[in-house]
This record gives structure tokens, C-alpha cells and sequence, in this order.
């Protein structure tokens, strides 16, 4: 990991998605900074204003496509925009997610249904459209988002937990049916990152930047690029969640009951 091997970013093009804010805003910025040009995706109209300033700030080129991802038919229709507008993929960044921390009897069929489409099917079919092209072209990176969830099944968010644990082990199965085609797939199991998706005030969210429970989007995504630049199937980025990860798995299912019901049901 010390001596990546970054390649001329000024002959590549990127696709992120959920690049409004957050995450997804900080992978397209990093990007345009080395030179990147980017195609950026968000259902917010928000994501016209952030093109035109990566463009402003950092001279490159940068198509700016508002649409919802959740949908089954999503991953192809913006497949074919690409190729009908001449924009030619190198960096796949699949990095638009939803979160809800709920029972699943009690969410809405269709935000069950809207969160499979994002984190399942689009995600799988982002990566086989564009990268039949990118094997074609002998060039390829491919950065998926998964979750420390992933990794711990418990009770509220039995959805995201589930599909973040579906987009971990199948990055690092298709990084092998890659590999020989000089295309690489990283997954990126972050745990609690200070942005907007936690649904907390800005108070918390710099208390848990401070305390190191939560990373910034800006240092999170600095080791997404240079893991998925120097090849890595998987990184679970800040040593406390690789302790805590430790410390849930071995809590007892009783005492994970009692913490449910004393904090997390009214």
C-alpha cells in the first residue's frame, strides 16, 4: 500500500453516483482535483450546481445527470446514455445508498423494494455494463460501497445490513473474473462516516469526527482511491471499527436483546 501506482488521471473519465453530497461528492472531487474528467449522478437537482463547480474549480470536463437510481431499469438506461454521448468509463464509483433503521414489518413494501434496486440490482448491473467495456479496453476500476454492517447482522437495519453484506461478496467474487483483464474491483466497508446519511445534527457529527468514531468523507475516500488504485479486493478503513467489529460479534444475542429494547424500542 506504500508505493501505490497511480495511473495519468487526465487520460481517464469516472462515474459516481450519489455524488451530490457527501461520500459521492468528495470520490467526484478528489477525482476532478487529479484531473479526472467525471460524469456525475444523483436524483437531486442539486448535482447541475456541483458540476459546474468541479468544472469552475478544477478546468475539467464534468456531465452532470440527475435520475433515480432505485429503479430496476435504472443501471441500463444510464448505460446507454453514456455510449450515446460518447462517454467512454474507466472508474466505476457505486457509491449512491440509502439507510433506514427500522423493522422490516415495519417499513413500507416499497422502500424495502427501492433499497433492493439500489444496493442489489443497480449496483450488480453498473458493474456488468460497464465492465464488459472497461475488459474490452483492457482497463478498468471499479469502487463499490459496502458497510461494516456488513459483517454484523442485527436488529433495525436487517435491509441494509443484508444488501451491504450481498455488495461485499460479490465485489470480491467478480475481482477474480476480472483480474486477468487488468480491471480491479475494491470494496470499501466503512463504518459510521460523518455525512448526512446518518440523519444527525452537525454538533454530533463533528463530536464523533473528534472522538474518532466517525471518519470524514474527505479521509475515507483518500484510502478508497488508494486501496482501489493499489488493487485491494477490500479495505474496512479506522482501527476502532475493526475493534468494534470484535467486540459486537461477541456480544451474547440476550444482552443485544436487553440493548434493544432499553435504547432502540419505544
Amino acid at each position: 500500500m506504500c508505493c501505490v501506482k497511480y495511473p495519468d488521471f487526465t487520460t481517464l473519465k469516472a462515474l459516481v453516483t450519489g455524488a451530490s453530497s457527501g461520500m459521492g461528492y468528495e470520490y467526484a472531487r478528489q477525482l476532478a482535483e487529479k484531473g479526472c474528467a467525471l460524469v456525475i449522478v444523483s436524483n437531486e437537482e442539486q448535482i447541475h450546481v456541483v458540476a459546474d463547480e468541479l468544472k469552475q474549480k478544477y478546468g475539467v470536463a464534468v456531465a452532470s445527470v440527475c435520475m433515480d437510481l432505485a429503479r430496476a431499469e435504472a443501471a441500463k438506461e444510464l448505460y446507454d446514455m453514456c455510449l450515446q454521448e460518447g462517454h467512454e468509463i474507466d472508474i466505476l464509483v457505486n457509491n449512491a445508498g440509502m439507510f433506514m433503521f427500522r423493522d422490516v414489518n415495519a417499513t413500507d413494501p416499497a422502500r424495502i423494494e427501492a433499497m433492493l434496486n439500489l444496493h442489489v440490482i443497480t449496483l450488480t448491473q453498473m458493474c456488468r455494463y460497464f465492465s464488459v467495456d472497461m475488459c474490452n479496453r483492457r482497463r478498468g476500476w471499479i469502487i463499490n460501497m459496502s458497510s461494516l454492517s456488513a459483517h454484523i447482522p442485527n436488529f433495525g437495519i436487517a435491509l441494509y445490513s443484508s444488501t451491504k453484506a450481498y455488495i461485499r461478496v460479490f465485489t470480491r467474487s467478480i475481482y477474480w473474473e476480472l483480474y486477468d483483464h487488468n480491471v480491479y474491483a475494491t470494496t470499501i466497508c466503512p463504518g459510521g462516516v460523518a455525512t448526512r446519511l446518518l440523519g444527525l445534527p452537525d454538533n454530533l457529527l463533528k463530536l464523533g469526527v473528534n472522538l474518532g468514531v466517525l471518519l470524514t468523507p474527505e479521509k475515507l475516500v483518500r484510502k478508497a482511491l488508494r486501496a482501489a488504485f493499489g488493487r485491494r479486493k477490500q479495505i474496512m478503513p479506522g482501527i476502532i471499527n475493526h475493534i468494534g467489529l470484535v467486540v459486537v460479534t461477541l456480544l451474547p444475542p440476550p444482552l443485544r436483546m436487553w440493548i434493544r429494547r432499553k435504547f432502540f424500542v419505544k
